[in-house]
């Protein structure tokens, strides 16, 4: 059984900087168990058994959640499993992989890798045409920055096009004391910044300024946009599928712990 746990996932990185970037290829197992159940831990987490033995991460850790809820929902990723398990199909058991062998060991340099997407963030740059892509921009991303500036006091600076435009320090220091230090919230914050290369938008997110729908749509007006005038590839629909089950599998994290 122990084999069977761990080569479901044995390929994907544990540091969660590379785990947060690689698009891994599923390792296709039939399934091997029949009960799923969570299991509270003396230390107050909760683990996932599958037939009364419990889930290893491919670095041999205990795959322990913080709470209850987000447990059954990882435990509900398993149950879902029909005749092969598959871990493309399990967002959350692969986020959760990553937060007990590395994020957890490695908080203060995950927290710095969400800080410097502030410097460069998405929702600074925009569009100089055409004019419908500008209001779009406008429309999604404005919301979020008033939300910055009037709960944190971050005023941040726009410019047109990709040229850099550097940031008043007091508006990066105070969007960067809010990036969590818990490990299972930061991970989320990571995730969905690495995902939609914001972290204003994953800090929005993980502090109630708006919702994951609005937040999946604020980091796609681009590419909704263009695909409005080109057309959609199948390929890129695909991978697209991917990371919004990926997004959405953060943001139940960060719901879960709040």
């Amino acid at each position: 059984m122990r084999d069977l746990f761990e080569d479901l996932f044995a390929t994907e990185p544990t540091d969660p900087m590379t785990a947060a970037r690689t698009a891994m290829k599923p390792q296709l197992r039939h399934r091997f168990y029949e009960a799923v159940a969570v299991v509270p831990q003396a230390e107050g987490s909760f683990a996932i058994h599958l037939d009364n033995r419990p889930i290893r991460t491919p670095a041999r850790g205990l795959l322990a959640l913080p709470n209850a809820a987000l447990a059954e929902a990882v435990a509900a990723e398993w149950r879902a499993q029909g005749e092969v398990v598959d871990p493309a199909s399990m967002p959350l058991t692969r986020l959760a992989n990553t937060v007990v062998d590395g994020v957890i060991a490695v908080v203060p340099e995950v927290a710095a890798e969400v800080e410097k997407y502030l410097a460069s963030d998405l929702l600074f740059y925009r569009a100089d045409a055409p004019a419908g892509l500008i209001e779009r921009q406008a429309a999604h991303w404005d919301p979020i920055l008033a939300w910055a500036r009037e709960t944190v006091g971050a005023r941040f600076v726009l410019g047109e096009g990709v040229m850099f435009v550097p940031q008043p320090e007091a508006a990066l220091a105070a969007m960067a004391a809010i990036i969590p230090r818990e490990p299972w919230r930061l991970a989320g914050v990571h995730a969905v910044t690495t995902l939609t290369g914001s972290a204003v938008i994953a800090l929005a997110l993980a502090h109630g300024g708006l919702d994951t729908g609005a937040a999946w749509a604020a980091a796609h007006v681009d590419e909704d946009w263009n695909m409005e005038f080109w057309g959609r590839d199948s390929l890129a629909l695909d991978r697209r599928q991917r990371r919004e089950a990926e997004m959405r599998a953060a943001a139940m994290v960060l719901d879960l712990t709040r």
